[in-house]
């Protein structure tokens, strides 16, 4: 028999366990599965900045499944049927973007739970439910979903402690970039004024009991802001460190 599959992540999120994951915008099947390999917590899928639709996920998603980091999906934006393609596709843990309100918040939850607890459509062949063949995957499908929300602007910090209330809600997120310019430091993430918020935001969303979250570009800043107390956090781009990696080879060669 062929059961559901069970989100690893959820269940070591709400351990508390510190988890290191990759942020992934190449969308290359050969790139993902390659990195699936190499030991990280996560693996990050954007559908909202990449160049990738959502009918580009799903190959995504089968190639991390070689090695054993957990998916997480960012759809393009806080939308019940961008939420109910990537589900339906396998996705288990999604990061909503640009939620500002307890009430948008709420909406995701909803988006992800199946009727009466939510608006979820139901499919049957989907790759979620193993293309039909799990005979449990309605009973355990809403309790193994994990949404994490992301908070990326002063107005949603002012209602952090409201959004992270919600029932459902399992982690926040904070964008660095877009949080930034919102304080009005465009491009200017390590800005005094932005790291002070940032560790003060750490400390805020653990005293709502929620998992906190962050995207980091380095291992230096991922290290600190694990000290600070973020527990799930992306040390990196994929793109990023292709690019940083071929400049240094360049500079090299010329040496």
């Amino acid at each position: 028999m062929i059961n559901a599959p069970r989100n690893a992540f959820k269940r070591r999120l709400l351990a508390g366990d510190a988890l290191h994951g990759l942020w992934l915008s190449l969308a290359s099947p050969i790139s993902t599965e390659a990195l699936s390999l190499v030991g990280f917590d996560w693996l990050l899928f954007d559908t909202e900045h990449a160049p990738v639709d959502l009918a580009g996920v799903q190959p995504l998603l089968q190639a991390a499944a070689a090695g054993a980091s957990s998916p997480v999906v960012r759809p393009a934006w806080n939308d019940k049927v961008l939420i109910k393609r990537a589900l339906d596709m396998g996705a288990q843990t999604l990061l909503i973007p640009f939620v500002e309100t307890p009430e948008e918040a709420a909406a995701a939850v909803a988006a992800t739970r199946y009727p009466p607890g939510g608006v979820r459509g139901v499919a049957g062949g989907t790759r979620a439910s193993r293309f039909g063949l799990t005979p449990d995957y309605f009973q355990v499908a809403d309790q193994e979903i994990c949404v994490l929300v992301q908070l990326e602007t002063t107005t949603a910090l002012s209602r952090l402690e409201e959004i992270a209330a919600v029932p459902g809600v399992d982690g926040i997120f904070i964008g660095p970039s877009d949080l930034s310019a919102s304080m009005g430091h465009l491009c200017r993430p390590a800005a005094p004024e932005v790291r002070e918020i940032l560790e003060e935001t750490a400390t805020r969303i653990r005293a709502t009991g929620k998992a906190a979250g962050i995207l980091a570009t380095n291992a230096a800043d991922a290290r600190r802001y694990l000290q600070w107390g973020y527990g799930f956090v992306a040390g990196a781009v994929d793109l990023g460190l292709l690019l940083k990696a071929a400049q240094g080879v360049l500079a090299d060669m010329r040496g």
